[in-house]
């Protein structure tokens, strides 16, 4: 699976800077801005042979897609989220019945609002790989976040089990960390580094997670994951869905942010209107 150039409910320009009902960004997510981890997620699983023998428990798992594929391998899989909108996609997309109903058959996926904790197998058969996609560095205190959901999660794997973190990867690698640094700058991180906003990765900063995590780190590697989009309007709002523009929103306003972002996505713009933008994820596999 790749990043396709998708062009979903058709907004004009005005409409784009309307206040998001209820869900929208949660399927702005699902529909245009997770498919681009998808290169990701199949990378990880097939460094890792994931498959039917596979227990896996992913952490901030989001509208399901990681999971829909490890499922279509094999494996049996539990995520866990905090965001109810993003879950309940994700239930649609996975749990049986018309309601997704989260009390799945015993193999059936399950998926959990709240801390890792409450993902406790329900078998007692303890999980063997924890995943955490939701690249660290997308905001100022997110590896704090991560930790604490480690700590959450190692206790209900068993000894040895692969623990898989992500993160941006170098700046210079990834043709988004300029629009990405709309939100720095508009949220005033530039000036007071405190405030929560998008900041690039260090080259060590997986490392210093996992450790802090008490993971031990083996082995790492880096996977292309380019964003597509259909036109500009696709692109501001699967940039918004990610979260890395919610401190600047706060800062200023919808329909600033939304103008900025779509100026720096200029030189990003192709002649039939589509938006390319190649970059780089790191991924740092340890051990529990």
């Amino acid at each position: 699976m790749t990043p396709t150039l998708v062009r979903h409910h058709s907004r004009t320009e005005t409409s784009t800077r309307m206040a998001p009902a209820p869900g929208d960004r949660a399927r702005d997510w699902a529909e245009i801005q997770e498919r681009m981890l998808a290169p990701l997620y199949e990378a990880v699983y097939a460094r890792l042979e994931v498959g039917s023998g596979t227990r896996l428990l992913s952490l901030g798992c989001g509208s399901g897609l990681s999971l829909l594929i490890a499922a279509a391998r094999g494996a049996r899989v539990t995520g866990v989220d905090t965001d109810p909108e993003r879950l309940a996609l994700a239930r649609t997309r996975l749990l049986p019945g018309p309601d997704g109903d989260a009390e799945s058959p015993a193999g059936q996926p399950r998926l959990l609002e709240g801390d890792p904790s409450a993902a406790r197998p329900s078998d007692g058969t303890p999980y063997d790989l924890i995943t955490a996609f939701t690249p660290i560095g997308c905001s100022a205190d997110d590896g704090e976040g991560l930790v604490a959901a480690l700590r959450s999660a190692v206790p209900l794997a068993a000894r040895g089990s692969t623990v898989v973190l992500t993160g941006w990867g170098p700046p210079e690698r990834c043709a988004t960390a300029p629009v990405l640094r709309v939100a720095e700058r508009l949220c005033g991180r530039d000036r007071d580094p405190r405030i929560d906003s998008w900041r690039p990765s260090g080259r060590d900063d997986l490392e210093e997670l996992a450790f802090r995590a008490g993971l031990n780190p083996d082995g790492s590697g880096r996977v292309a994951c380019p964003f597509g989009y259909a036109d500009t309007d696709s692109a501001v709002r699967g940039l918004l869905s990610t979260r890395l523009f919610d401190a600047a929103v706060r800062a200023t306003d919808r329909a600033q942010v939304e103008k900025e972002i779509a100026q720096a996505l200029r030189p990003h713009r192709r002649r039939d209107g589509t938006i390319w933008m190649p970059n780089v994820f790191r991924y740092l596999v340890c051990t529990t």
